[in-house]
């Protein structure tokens, strides 16, 4: 396609710019301005009406003189150039290399916004990914090919979690290609920082691919950064047949910078502010995950978003949940309590958990346990809750045995700090040890079988 250049800049309102006089230019096209002194600026097609086309700036509009500065329109969307150089490298949030290892010599160039899959394609996904998490592994289990958000709030250490899940997942005994591609947005210097120095400290960052936007850069860059790390990853997954973990923190701040943007055009606002068009943005970005047919590698993506005020109805929530399967909530009653990671099992969700987990993926009585671990940590609670109300001595023998669960399950199972890291089979052998508190009667969602296999004194 031609490249075409105009000097018919008319105005620049902060972010914004009009070029009048367009020919054949199309949305989300990439834009170089040029100014009089040599310096360069990038913007990309916001809306295109007649012969007018409306442009948004990465950069700040200061200094702009429109008398003399030329827009070129290169006829492309934003690309991603890709090679498997890419792995061990950190990029700001418009693929720059920003580790001084210098420029990656492309092998080839994606488009950023991606390419729809056909729904036909799409294989089920059945594999389980362990994150040495017993919380996530043994209760909520992620599936390779699946979407699972993390709803935290702020103030909670959903940072610290993500570098956990990101340094220890893994695929069980296979030696397949494994990556993973981490994408932080709109966050704070120290919290890259952060990551960075912990990827590096622990070696994990030789099979990760970093893209890091900080909260001081524009946020229209902020829109780019999951769309790049998500290129990246169908790169390694369906080229390189790798098996990707895309792990997304903070789809919030994403979700901000859209509203932003969406105000700056003036466009009608939806719910809270938000544009009307956030669910379908949203999805664009989660349903790039999963598996296909035919093609070795595959994408599991765990976004993460902070929720304002701890409120599960605020629409990112809320609509993140209709699109992907599941979700980790992280309480903030536990985090008090120092319980870490402070995940809430009981509203937590994996649809997919079931697809990953029994014999041959984990093990036989994975499924059982799982229930009835479930089962005994909400009667426990409620026990719990009652002897506050109306003190110990209003509860039975076993609503005690209950409650004594419900605290040691806690302690015990989910609090592990964030740099153990347990194998599967540890996870279930503790959530056997804790069911030992009860007699045999109350273990009702497992089997017989499993009962006489594992309820002993210990395998």
């Amino acid at each position: 396609m031609a490249i075409k250049q105009y000097k018919t800049i008319q105005e620049v309102v902060g972010p914004l710019m009009l070029v009048e006089k367009v020919q054949d230019v199309k949305y989300d096209e990439l834009v170089e301005i040029k100014l009089a002194n040599g310096e360069t600026r990038l913007g990309k097609v916001l809306e295109i009406n007649e012969d007018k086309a409306l442009v948004q700036l990465f950069e700040s509009s200061q200094g702009m003189k429109i008398d003399d500065a030329k827009a070129t329109f290169l006829g492309h969307g934003i690309e991603l150039g890709l090679s498997p150089d890419i792995l061990g490298r950190v990029f700001d949030g418009l693929g720059r290399p920003i580790d001084n290892k210098g420029a990656v010599i492309a092998d080839t160039r994606l488009d950023i916004n991606g390419s729809a899959l056909n729904p036909v394609a799409r294989d089920y996904p059945s594999e389980f990914i362990q994150t040495g998490i017993s919380a996530i592994d043994g209760l909520n289990t992620l599936v390779r090919g699946q979407k699972l958000p993390i709803f935290s709030g702020s103030g909670l250490p959903h940072s610290k979690l993500a570098a956990q899940i990101a340094r220890q997942a893994r695929v069980l005994g296979k030696s397949e290609k494994f990556a993973v591609v981490f994408a932080a947005i709109g966050i704070t210097f120290e919290e890259a920082d952060y990551f960075i120095e912990d990827f590096r400290k622990s070696g994990a960052i030789e099979r990760t691919v970093m893209f890091v936007n900080l909260a001081n850069d524009p946020a229209i860059e902020r829109i780019a950064t999951p769309r790049m790390a998500i290129t990246a990853a169908e790169y390694l997954a369906y080229q390189l047949n790798m098996h990707v973990l895309v792990i997304l923190t903070d789809i919030t701040n994403y979700a901000e910078a859209l509203r932003e943007i969406s105000s700056a055009r003036k466009e009608v606002p939806g719910r809270r502010g938000y544009p009307g068009y956030l669910y379908t943005d949203l999805a664009s970005l989660f349903e790039r995950a999963g598996r296909i047919k035919g093609i070795q590698g595959s994408i599991t993506q765990l976004p993460i978003l902070t929720m304002p005020e701890d409120d599960k109805t605020h629409p990112i929530p809320d609509l993140t949940g209709y699109i992907t399967e599941g979700q980790i909530i992280l309480s903030r009653s536990l985090f008090m309590k120092g319980i870490f990671p402070p995940i809430d099992v009981l509203p937590s969700l994996s649809r997919l958990k079931d697809k990953g987990i029994g014999e041959g993926k984990t093990r036989g009585d994975h499924a059982d346990t799982m229930n009835q671990l479930f089962a005994s940590y909400a009667r426990g609670k409620e026990a719990k809750e009652l002897s506050t109300v109306l003190g110990d001595s209003a509860l039975s023998d076993i609503d005690k045995l209950y409650a004594r669960f419900a605290e040691d399950f806690e302690a015990k199972y989910i609090s592990q700090g964030f740099t153990t890291n347990r194998p599967i089979k540890e996870t279930l052998d503790i959530g056997w040890e804790l069911l030992r508190i009860f007699p045999t009667s109350e273990l009702k969602r497992i089997s017989d079988e499993n009962i006489a296999e594992f309820y002993g004194t210990g395998e």
